[in-house]
């Protein structure tokens, strides 16, 4: 197996797992409030790459000054900002809605790592970029509404990311990937927990006790293990491409919305698969578009 095909493998396993993101996040919300939600998750988080670096030795990689350098800066973007206006969001929002609007990230990356660092963009990628995206706007016919307040929180949240994702694989060329998310989620944890008691917000165990499960779930299986997933892909793959495979990731967390919350898909969402499958197709497979009297060809 290529380098390649298993970065597009991590992607993808990563994106199974960040589909049910949205719906546990909104579960944790019981007796806690969004901020404080979201620091015991990456607390939690910590833990578990604390575990997979004992285990694995990586312990040395904190002898660099430049990875906690990268650290800060991957904790700044996605750990406390991204994160924590997409959990803000979520308060003001449904799951489907904020797995559809986070799909903009799609674009935001493309400006980032196409325009302004001049990575190379093939157009089979960015057909399989569109499909996506006209998946993405089959489901929002029929359920946006307009731009609610967690609409907007969501969206400025996909101008972070790209930056926190180079600053990612950058790191990630000199550090372990639970080496780096230990320290994402080191600082963002404590910096959250600050901001929760700025915010007034309870951070005391008495809260926590009643969602502790969903906060394990989304600690150690979504911050943890697909993040692990995460950074292994973009070792592999471009960002950008990376970021449109797991575009796939609103189409599974309305078929797990079905599932756990018991809301059963429309036809209206039942079609976006169609466009999905064609984007995965051309962002996963060797094809090649040539001309429309011969559209692909295998290579």
């Amino acid at each position: 197996m290529t380098e390649e095909r298993k970065g597009e493998l991590f992607i993808l396993s990563e994106a199974l797992l960040w589909s049910l993101f949205p719906i546990i996040a909104v579960l944790s919300f019981g007796s806690l409030a969004p901020v404080t939600t979201l620091a015991w998750t990456t607390i939690f988080a910590t833990l578990f790459f604390a575990c997979v670096m004992f285990v694995k030795g990586t312990w040395r990689d904190l002898k660099n000054p430049l990875v906690w350098r990268y650290g800060l800066l991957i904790a700044f973007f996605i750990g406390i900002w991204f994160y924590g206006l997409y959990y803000l969001g979520l308060k003001y929002t449904t799951p489907g809605n904020a797995s559809i609007l986070v799909l903009f990230e799609v674009f935001t990356t493309y400006l980032l790592f196409n325009v302004l660092r001049k990575e190379a963009f093939s157009l089979e990628h960015t057909l399989g970029a569109l499909f996506m995206i006209a998946g993405a706007l089959i489901v929002l016919g029929e359920n946006f509404t307009g731009f609610a307040v967690g609409d907007l929180l969501i969206l400025g949240a996909t101008f972070l990311a790209p930056f926190g994702n180079m600053f990612t694989q950058k790191c990630r060329e000199i550090a372990s990937s639970e080496t780096i998310m230990f320290l994402r989620s080191l600082f963002s944890g404590f910096a959250l927990l600050a901001l929760a008691f700025f915010l007034k917000e309870s951070i005391g165990v008495d809260g926590l006790l009643p969602t502790l499960p969903y906060l394990l779930i989304n600690g150690v299986l979504i911050f943890g293990l697909s993040k692990l997933f995460w950074i292994e892909g973009i070792h592999r793959i471009p960002v950008t491409k990376a970021i449109l495979l797991q575009s796939m990731s609103p189409f599974l967390t309305l078929l797990f919305a079905w599932l756990i919350l018991l809301q059963v898909p429309t036809v209206w969402q039942i079609s976006a698969l169609i466009p999905f499958i064609l984007g995965v197709i051309l962002l996963t497979a060797n094809f090649r578009v040539t001309r429309f009297t011969n559209l692909f060809e295998i290579k």
